[in-house]
């Protein structure tokens, strides 16, 4: 494929599953690996795009992401870099607890929070249209680093869902209809004008057990 050198080729990838993934619980800034599975899911990643090039693979400092980029950026030969600007939203008094008890304990936040009110943030946590501005921040600088490339992001949830709403024009305070699914495989374009949406959601290569050979090597 032909490279424009105006444009950076985003592979987007969100952390692979967490114990608290499973149980509904709210992680934000909290530090969780992966589980079983979210180790399963990192080594078919890496194995479904061993055959892509690959200038640069970032991640979230946070563990999860970490993990899950990991296997990905060493078959590409590649040294994993880090990015803080890519973590979750920090979601301040709801983080570590179930959507359960945060409805139970917080019912005025967590009717402002599911309401998507671009200014709410959790006691403690960020509000959404600064999250929104930092995550889309965070990948535009690193995708201005690497034009005429493409790169790899491993990161959140919140993350990949305000880089869809930039890429689709959709507003932040919109209800969510699309997927993120753990360890996905997502495609976006960078220009100087914005991200372009390419292709999103792709995980056929979780349910191909034909990679679970990997698994024991990344």
């Amino acid at each position: 494929m032909r490279r424009d050198a105006r444009t950076t080729r985003l592979i987007a990838i969100r952390h692979g599953e967490t114990a608290w993934n499973l149980a509904s619980r709210l992680q934000g800034h909290r530090d969780v690996g992966l589980n079983d599975a979210g180790r399963l899911q990192a080594a078919r990643l890496a194995q479904a795009l061993a055959g892509e090039p690959l200038d640069a693979v970032y991640a979230s400092d946070l563990a999860r992401s970490r993990h899950t980029a990991r296997p990905l950026a060493r078959a590409a030969g590649l040294e994993l870099r880090t990015d803080s600007g890519l973590r979750e939203r920090r979601f301040g008094v709801f983080e570590g607890l179930t959507y359960t008890e945060i409805a139970q304990r917080f019912p005025e936040q967590q009717r402002r929070w599911h309401a998507r009110d671009a200014g709410f943030g959790p006691e403690g946590g960020e509000n959404l249209a600064a999250f929104c501005q930092r995550a889309v921040g965070a990948v535009t600088a690193i995708a201005a680093r690497h034009r005429g490339q493409q790169i790899a992001v491993v990161t959140h949830g919140g993350v990949l869902d305000a880089l869809y709403r930039a890429a689709s024009h959709v507003a932040i305070e919109a209800q969510r209809t699309w997927v993120l699914g753990n360890a996905s495989i997502n495609r976006l374009l960078a220009r100087d004008e914005g991200l372009e949406l390419v292709g999103w959601g792709d995980d056929g290569h979780l349910a191909d057990r034909a990679l679970d050979e990997i698994s024991d090597k990344t």
